[in-house]
């Protein structure tokens, strides 16, 4: 058979961490994303530049870092050790919160760039029928931002499935509780075992070309719409 049982573990973690993950994203980040559409507070640039900073770093410093943080003598480790959680890291936990700072700026940037676009006229339509901050927010702010929310999930889902250097910084590799995808593709090549590597390579190959392509499509539908 090309896949093994831990080649079956390891994927099925995979769908796990990006689903647990994508769902944490647009709880946090959609309000963040509302923040930094519309403040003119003077930390929107130092925020935003940290919300973007997994765009340029190489993956294996933030990992690094997020591994000092929250190792026995990081204030993070201080703290869930003082609550007694242990530490998070080579754990499923360290996984996500690894996985939340790695693909951040794949969930905020679209949901802002849809709270930005839309303008201020229909929340001040809304405002004139008397509807409260939360009511245009969420029936008028967040209908018209679905396109933003969409492609943010669909990004931030795809992007935690590609992990590499952050989930092994994190979570090392260790079966059924921190061995994903991309770390199981690295353990056959380094057993030279080429045909397996190759069966998992190509299907999130073929699975990230299936969602990109999704939503293309759909945005090109959308603007045909709306032309």
């Amino acid at each position: 058979m090309p896949l093994t049982s831990a080649d079956f573990a390891a994927i099925w973690l995979t769908l796990q961490l990006a689903s647990i993950t994508t769902a944490l994203l647009l709880l946090l980040g959609t309000p963040l994303a509302w923040w930094l559409a519309h403040t003119r507070s003077w930390l929107k640039a130092p925020i935003g530049a940290l919300v973007a900073m997994p765009l340029v770093l190489p993956p294996t410093v933030i990992g690094f870092y997020l591994l000092v943080a929250m190792g026995p003598q990081g204030p993070v480790g201080a703290l869930t050790q003082s609550l007694g959680l242990g530490t998070l890291p080579f754990t499923f936990a360290g996984l996500v919160v690894g996985s939340l700072f790695y693909s951040l700026p794949f969930v905020v940037q679209p949901i802002q760039n849809a709270f930005s676009a839309m303008g201020p006229r229909p929340l001040e339509v809304a405002a004139t029928l008397r509807a409260g901050p939360l009511d245009r927010f969420f029936h008028v702010a967040l209908p018209l931002a679905r396109p933003g929310l969409v492609t943010a999930s669909v990004l931030g889902f795809a992007h935690t499935l590609g992990e590499f250097g952050v989930v092994l910084m994190i979570g090392g590799n260790i079966p059924d509780q921190t061995r994903v995808v991309s770390v199981q593709i690295f353990n056959h090549v380094e057993a030279m075992e080429y045909a397996r590597a190759h069966w998992l390579a190509a299907g999130m190959l073929v699975f990230s070309f299936a969602i990109l392509l999704a939503l293309q499509a759909r945005g090109l539908a959308a603007n045909r719409a709306i032309n």
